[in-house]
């Protein structure tokens, strides 16, 4: 059996306990797989004293993740500190450059300057890999670089935050409004520090923009991702949604065309009974389209101790049977940079409106319509909301995102909405 693969550790949180409690029970499995030992020799974060339910008494503790990043006795360094920028970035490098394989599940610092660090890892013949990176235990990265490797990829699509997909759910289940149920995940732990992370929509993006760079041969760019988060779903869009046969989910679309690259996180309504409608929870699912292979659905955890773990021990017994890939799966050199592009692809779309309740609203709201070009395929009006003003839903057929725009930038002129509209794009799944 070859040498051990030493590793050293750099934050010790959710993730990086989790990856400890591994290697501790599956020593001699990981082995087995492996070819080679896995061992464990240094690890960092910031509080030594921190009760973390797991023995690293046999560990050397640096106070500094510089030290266990250029230690001597580390062959991969595993960085789960987070964040785009300092520590992070900072360590990354070091250890690229001291010669060091690394392993993280860092998608912002990836989204961010991924380019920049696969350029580096390629020029000191070191590899990076992040599998944990982007929906949490789904085999997502592999299967687009190893797997799918023979297939020309013409789009991805998925929802990549459970955080979102639980709100969206509970909202629709327990009948609750956006902000209790907002509170509810907070109290359970499930909202980032900073909250927008998540329901704004910016967490998605990034493992968006990953994908994008290895399905299209492109330069990791998460500044060309168009975000909307899920803060202006309310129930009742979740409720008309479903009475039409549809699930609001924050949904990630990538895939290119003669314009440029197209990259959406966006809520949109999906067919209730189709695999993205009927994901529930915090579970995610990640949609790939192949020109050989055809269409493949991926679905599991997105986060959570045991599979963000699984996923960082899968990139460590990679690296340790000598597989030496490419960080986005063709060498930086050869990636491009993509020229953005905003979609262009007809779709239908689901408009809510609140009207004033006097004789003609309607009669002006279809003359908006049909003077942007749309035709409507379903109206339902609702009970009234307030004696003065009456929601109505309109589904229309298939039109332009231009078309959508013009529209939804009239209908406050018309004089008759008591709020501003909310429109949402309807997928095929």
């Amino acid at each position: 059996m070859s040498s051990p693969l030493r590793l050293g550790i750099a934050g010790l949180g959710t993730v990086g306990i989790g990856v400890v409690k591994i290697i501790q029970k599956h020593a001699d499995l990981l082995a087995k797989r492996s070819g080679r030992e896995v061992c464990i020799t240094a690890v960092s974060a910031r509080d030594r004293m921190k009760n973390r339910d797991a023995d690293l008494s046999s560990y050397r503790w640096e106070t500094d993740p510089m030290a266990v990043a250029t230690a001597d006795d580390v062959d991969v360094f595993i960085e789960l500190v987070g964040g785009d920028e300092g520590v992070a970035r900072d360590t990354i490098e070091a250890a690229l450059r001291s010669g060091k394989d690394v392993v993280t599940a860092n998608k912002a610092l990836l989204a961010m300057h991924g380019h920049e660090l696969a350029q580096l890892a390629e020029s000191t013949g070191q590899v990076i890999r992040f599998e944990a990176a982007v929906a949490g235990g789904i085999p997502v990265i592999k299967t687009m670089t190893e797997s799918m490797a023979g297939n020309q990829i013409n789009r991805v699509m998925g929802v990549m935050n459970g955080t979102c997909n639980y709100i969206l759910t509970r909202m629709e289940s327990a009948g609750l409004p956006y902000e209790a149920v907002f509170e509810e995940a907070r109290q359970l732990g499930y909202l980032e520090a900073d909250p927008n992370l998540d329901v704004g929509g910016i967490d998605a993006g990034h493992k968006l923009a990953i994908l994008s760079s290895i399905a299209f041969g492109t330069q990791v760019s998460f500044a060309d991702v168009e975000i909307e988060g899920i803060e202006r779903i309310s129930i009742d869009d979740i409720r008309r949604a479903s009475d039409m046969g549809y699930r609001i989910k924050l949904l990630g679309i990538a895939q290119m065309t003669a314009r440029g690259l197209e990259q959406r996180m966006s809520p949109c309504l999906v067919p209730a009974d189709s695999p993205l409608g009927q994901l529930v929870g915090g579970t995610n699912m990640v949609v790939i389209e192949g020109d050989a292979v055809g269409q493949i659905v991926l679905r599991g955890a997105g986060a959570g101790e045991g599979p963000t773990a699984s996923a960082v021990l899968s990139d460590i017994v990679e690296i340790a049977r000598g597989v030496r890939l490419p960080v986005f799966g063709q060498p930086a050199g050869d990636l491009k940079a993509a020229l953005p592009a905003r979609t262009a692809v007809p779709a239908a779309y689901y408009i809510r409106l609140e009207l004033q309740d006097k004789p003609g609203a309607l009669a002006k709201v279809a003359t908006v319509l049909g003077d942007a070009g749309i035709s409507i395929d379903r109206m339902r009006q609702y009970g009234q909301h307030t004696p003065a003003s009456v929601p109505v839903l309109v589904v229309t057929h298939k039109t332009t995102p231009e078309a959508i725009d013009f529209a939804i930038e009239a209908l406050p002129r018309t004089g008759v909405l008591v709020s501003d509209p909310v429109e949402l794009r309807i997928e095929e799944v």
